[in-house]
């Protein structure tokens, strides 16, 4: 069977096999992640619900936040200023009697296995998902820890030459295919999901991305309303604007888009963070699934503090996959670096799961990976 992809980097659908992903008029079919985000009005509500507390999340208090979390953050794992920050981040000890008065300068936050920079040292790689919500990516199912665990090994098999940092990138805003109390088709994951995953993300010295479907929702309204927990040094941001709904758009009937000046704004709101709290390097995630997601790309500007990332979505076979890549690399804005994502059922029931040496072999070579 021949594999094409069309003209607008969208992977093609497999002949026989319901393409999770596929824009389509009405109510979405299949078993796929977005039948499920789309076909049931609890998708992200109900299965939320059931995991935590109520799904909306208040907006974050006024007031800065110092390096690692403020005393009363979510996490719940802020530190006195003599304390050692879990992820390799101390601030100073205070003296001892006797001792001179002068205090050794504080050591600036660090990424979790250390240092201060993402590229070229380290290659991310990880699951994403959803506790309780199988189809949404494999964090979400079975024991923490365990999947934690997993990830340690997967991302050894992507080391090439680099660091492997292992990533659980968690649905932190998820969209919906009903408007909800406040008409934004989307809904927030309770912080206690969030702290749950952040603390094993620090036991594993990994990275915590939080990942965003808008729905209706302000992109940049649900970054910030995050802020509290991206001032840790070890949680970044990803984004899916595929799932970026515009006014009378309904997730799930059609793909959402944004603009290389929205991406833009978002990555300058976090490198004022970086900046204001001294924060290394923080990963941004655009997931990409077809060429139109993403509009006036030339638009994008990296901004200091900030590794953009762009990553190539989309279920299909290795052919299908690389032929994405191609379209989604191509004419690359300067400062950008690459990701790929992959799916451990959808990809293998249209035709099989690439192996980590046919992912390494893509150039340019991704320097994120992602399975769902």
């Amino acid at each position: 069977m021949t594999d094409k992809a069309d003209g607008s980097g969208e992977t093609a659908r497999h002949p026989g096999i319901p393409h999770a992903r596929a824009a389509r008029p009405g109510p979405p079919s299949g078993a796929g992640r977005r039948a499920v985000l789309a076909a049931t009005a609890a998708a992200g509500i109900g299965l939320l619900a059931a995991c935590g507390r109520s799904s909306a999340r208040a907006d974050p208090a006024p007031g800065a936040t110092p390096p690692g979390g403020a005393s009363g953050s979510p996490s719940g794992s802020a530190k006195p200023s003599g304390a050692a920050h879990p992820s390799g981040g101390a601030s100073g000890s205070p003296a001892a009697p006797g001792a001179p008065s002068s205090k050794p300068p504080k050591r600036r936050p660090e990424l979790p296995r250390g240092g201060r920079e993402l590229f070229p040292r380290y290659r991310l790689v990880g699951f994403c998902g959803l506790p309780g919500a199988v189809a949404l990516g494999r964090l979400g199912t079975g024991d923490l820890g365990k999947r934690a665990g997993e990830i340690e090994k997967v991302a050894r098999a992507y080391a090439a030459g680099r660091e492997p940092l292992p990533v659980l990138e968690l649905l932190a805003v998820v969209a919906n295919a009903t408007a909800g109390p406040d008409g934004t088709y989307r809904s927030r994951t309770p912080d206690d999901i969030i702290r749950r995953h952040h603390d094993m993300a620090r036991k594993h010295r990994a990275l915590l991305l939080l990942n965003i479907q808008p729905g209706r929702a302000k992109v940049l309204d649900e970054v910030k309303a995050l802020r509290d927990w991206l001032v840790h040094p070890d949680v970044g941001l990803a984004l899916d604007p595929e799932w970026e709904m515009g006014p009378g758009e309904v997730p799930g009937d059609s793909y959402g888009h944004t603009s290389g000046q929205e991406l833009t704004d978002v990555a300058r709101y976090v490198a004022e963070l970086v900046d204001a709290h001294d924060l290394p390097q923080k990963p941004v995630v655009f997931h990409q699934v077809a060429g139109s997601v993403v509009r006036d790309e030339s638009a994008l500007r990296p901004q200091p503090g900030v590794a953009l990332i762009k990553s190539a979505d989309g279920i299909g076979s290795p052919g299908l996959k690389r032929g994405t890549w191609k379209q989604l690399v191509r004419k690359l804005p300067d400062g950008l670096h690459t990701g790929f994502k992959l799916f451990y059922e959808e990809d293998a029931e249209s035709s099989r799961l690439m192996t980590p040496k046919e992912v390494l072999a893509l150039r340019p070579q991704p320097e994120y990976v992602m399975y769902e």
